[in-house]
């Protein structure tokens, strides 16, 4: 081992990542440290992506197969298929996909860079893999209303709480371009109230704020008092069991124990987390007859089929319909 990658977490809670170099990296080319390096900080703007690649790589490298092999040019497409192979044993199909995408989009950086000549991942196939159906828990209406009624509003932490679900519900917006959001992200134009998320690959997405939404957003900006403070992060952590907040970034990780926590007391039993309220807020608004053109527009996906992952409107089915087969 020689040098280290570190790479740091992100601001929202993303997470970081420390890489040790094997010596059948730096063997490979005097440039193959500093190349190998750049793919990681250069190429991928995605903390946790970054991470993830990161594991699935460092996976390869010190799987049996390769770990023995003197440099990276000695990698051939018998040894990725091999690894791809096993991995199909052992972890899910989603899991083998992202190793190969990582392993694939590594060896091509080094071709470019003219560390290695040619990519042994390029004509690996992946194991077939087709989601027609999410599988994130999501509430009926119902159940999001009972949630969001049964969190107390005496304290500033119950109202920058019930304000985060509700944010997350009424604009479909993902955990980190949530808990992302500074006070200027609250945007009045013509007499309008916009909500402003930073999405996935720097996408800025502006979206009009629901009424109940923006309800719960002056309740809990008029107490914790940094309305004013444009820069400041909009959902803040508190200061252990004291209940003030600390001017800090409240965190995913941070949202989901609150949101695990608040699902229990409301007796919800469906193990739900951040995701869920973006799927919960979607099927809801397709329920009511908006449009799944207008779903993705709203949720920002670029493909409708993405869309249609989260809609959970065919899952009805009750107990009263499997009572209906009737066999005796």
């Amino acid at each position: 081992m020689t040098d280290t990658v570190a790479l740091p977490a992100s601001a929202d809670g993303g997470e970081g990542f420390t890489f040790n170099l094997p010596a059948i990296i730096t063997d490979t080319h005097h440039e193959a440290g500093e190349r190998f390096m750049e793919f990681f900080a250069a190429t991928i703007r995605n903390r946790n992506t970054r991470a993830a690649y990161g594991r699935a790589v460092s996976s390869f490298l010190s799987w049996e197969g390769v770990s023995g092999l003197a440099s990276l040019r000695d990698v051939r497409p018998l040894h990725v298929a091999a690894y791809i192979e096993e991995c199909c044993d052992q972890v899910s199909a989603p899991t083998v996909k992202l190793r190969l995408a990582a392993l694939r989009g590594l060896f091509d950086w080094l071709v470019r860079s003219g560390v290695m000549d040619g990519n042994p991942a390029h004509a690996v196939r992946g194991p077939t893999h087709e989601v027609v159906r999410g599988k994130t828990p999501i509430l009926s209406a119902s159940e999001t209303r009972r949630l969001l009624e049964s969190i107390p509003t005496d304290t500033v932490v119950q109202l920058r709480d019930r304000a985060l679900i509700a944010l997350m519900t009424y604009s479909f917006a993902r955990v980190s371009a949530a808990v992302g959001m500074d006070v200027e992200d609250l945007v009045q134009t013509a007499g309008r109230s916009w909500v402003r998320l930073r999405e996935k690959r720097g996408k800025v997405h502006e979206l009009p704020i629901h009424h109940k939404l923006l309800d719960h957003l002056d309740a809990y900006l008029d107490l914790a008092g940094h309305r004013d403070q444009a820069k400041a992060p909009l959902f803040q952590s508190s200061r252990g069991r004291s209940g003030a907040l600390t001017g800090q970034r409240f965190s995913r990780h941070d949202a989901y124990s609150m949101i695990r926590r608040r699902a229990v007391t409301a007796g919800i039993v469906a193990r739900i987390g951040n995701h869920s309220f973006r799927g919960t807020g979607i099927t809801t608004f397709l329920l009511n007859e908006g449009s799944l053109e207008m779903a993705q527009e709203m949720a920002n996906h670029s493909s409708p089929r993405t869309t249609k992952l989260y809609d959970r409107r065919n899952d009805r089915i009750t107990q009263d319909a499997i009572e209906r087969i009737r066999i005796e």
